[in-house]
């Protein structure tokens, strides 16, 4: 994809979310949100498990806030199976604050990226470069 096609690009996300005591997900979207430059909408299913494969097949990035992880192990593993099943990339954004990020979710990441909303935004662009 050429840089310019990336840049008019409407990104179509699944990002973690669920029990979050640290709003976490909305710290993130806030991130997003602050990049006027950047489109994106999100995708919604009651029940990741059991989404149809058309679901899927029009999203681009499954974006885990690994914060999140160990309140919501299921949702991140149906989201980790989806990735792989209809090959969609893992971009995982570490917690606030901290380096380390659980290996399980680190091994199946196409990239890992922090807090900073340019990086954020990079990462998405170009995950599938990356995988």
């Amino acid at each position: 994809m050429f840089e310019d096609e990336k840049d008019d690009k409407i990104y179509n996300l699944i990002i973690s979310n669920g029990i979050d005591k640290k709003n976490e997900y909305g710290q993130f979207t806030e991130k997003l949100y602050s990049k006027v430059d950047f489109l994106w909408k999100e995708s919604i299913s009651g029940s990741y498990e059991h989404a149809s494969e058309e679901f899927y097949s029009k999203v681009d990035r499954i974006i885990l806030l690994t914060g999140l992880y160990n309140d919501n192990k299921e949702l991140f593993e149906h989201l980790m199976n989806a990735s792989e099943k209809y090959d969609i990339p893992i971009v995982l954004v570490r917690p606030l604050g901290l380096e380390e990020v659980p290996e399980i979710l680190e091994e199946k990441a196409a990239t890992i990226v922090g807090w900073n909303a340019n990086c954020i935004i990079d990462s998405v662009k170009d995950a599938d470069e990356l995988i």
